[in-house]
């Protein structure tokens, strides 16, 4: 089951930026607050950097319950206000003072008012939690058939939860969209794939280079998305050649004229092999319609190897150099973890990409029927 990524985990994406509306000239903000029914001990103000955060200072609450803090600021930033280790305040700040008030006896009180990137950064909050949610109830069911061996609700928690993560996808992207230019958005772009979202972030890194030329964060930005470009949807797939079980040297190009799952795979890879079936069952539903498959296993050995084709009845072209993955196709095709597969149309051209169980059947039936 895959588990959200950390919202803030996308390392130099938080080497931030200005995003619309006029800079703070003084390059300062104003941090304040009241807290009712506080506890005793000490209220810290950390800065997120790259995949953790740090104490940049204690911020003084005075015996009513109010504070005020001046923070000097050269960019935007992301910040966390933690309240006697109570409750934790999200902030994204940069031009706009912020105004906290929360009620320790009311969970529900907690208010930030006058940062517009802080409203925007409690989208990605909610959406977050909502997504948590989610995953934690699939999570139990998993669990509960997993203990019980219910194949069959296995296989449709399985499907639901690729599902899920799709449609979750979808959300964050329009969530982005609904910021408005906001830098808060970037506390969301951890939460895309760049294999599969690559036009997405493609096009919103190119937005803001044009608005923020030679920001050097956006310029480090294009340049890792510039490394997945030659693997992005509407780009010809690189060749692969390879052996075949027999020696022989099998290329991908050979297979032109069909349409082609890639199916990066392995013996010892056992989410690979539960999917082998559904594979089995699409490529005999549409091999007679123009449907082929090209296996790339990353096993070590030819035994282990010819073995998994023999049990699991894989029937299309198999090649493998037996480097793990160190494989040069694995390399080609920047794979770091499989199963992962790259759908190509009759012109060797990548149309899709990591397509499994529904979602491969969906895209075969849209190509076939």
């Amino acid at each position: 089951m895959n588990q959200i990524n950390n919202i803030i985990g996308a390392g130099v994406l938080l080497v931030l930026f200005a995003c619309g509306g006029e800079k703070n000239q003084e390059g300062k903000v104003t941090l304040s607050g009241d807290l009712a029914n506080a506890p005793t001990g000490l209220v810290l103000l950390s800065e997120y950097l790259d995949d953790r955060t740090e104490i940049i200072d204690t911020v003084a609450v005075n015996d009513k319950g109010r504070f005020e803090h001046t923070l000097e600021l050269e960019k935007p930033g992301f910040y966390e206000l933690n309240l006697y280790n109570e409750r934790v305040v999200r902030l994204a700040l940069y031009e706009d003072d912020v105004h906290v008030t929360y009620d320790f006896q009311d969970e529900e009180s907690l208010e930030t008012e006058g940062s517009w990137d802080t409203e925007q950064m409690a989208k990605v909050d909610e959406l977050t939690r909502v997504y948590q949610e989610e995953i934690n109830a699939l999570n139990t069911e998993y669990y509960e058939a997993m203990s019980a061996k219910d194949q069959d609700a296995i296989k449709s928690i399985q499907e639901r939860a690729m599902k899920m993560e799709a449609e979750h996808g979808e959300r964050v992207k329009e969530t982005i969209r609904s910021m408005d230019g906001s830098f808060a958005a970037l506390a969301a772009i951890g939460m895309l794939n760049p294999r599969t979202d690559f036009q997405f972030l493609d096009s919103l890194m190119a937005q803001l280079d044009e608005r923020y030329p030679n920001t050097k964060t956006i310029v480090s930005l294009r340049q890792q998305l510039e490394e997945l470009r030659a693997l992005s949807v509407g780009q010809p797939a690189p060749e692969i050649a390879l052996p075949n079980p027999e020696g022989e040297i099998v290329k991908l190009s050979d297979l032109k004229g069909k349409y082609v799952l890639i199916d990066f795979w392995a013996a010892w890879c056992k989410p690979c092999r539960e999917e082998n079936p559904n594979v089995v069952r699409l490529y005999h539903q549409y091999k007679d319609k123009g449907f082929e498959v090209f296996g790339v296993s990353l096993d070590r050995t030819r035994e282990a190897w010819l073995d998994a084709i023999e049990k699991d009845g894989l029937e299309w072209t198999q090649v493998s150099d037996l480097k793990y993955f160190n494989s040069e196709a694995a390399a080609t095709y920047q794979i770091n973890a499989i199963p992962a597969t790259y759908m190509l149309d009759p012109e060797g051209k990548i149309i899709a990409k990591d397509l499994r169980g529904i979602s491969l059947e969906n895209k075969l039936k849209e190509i076939f029927n």
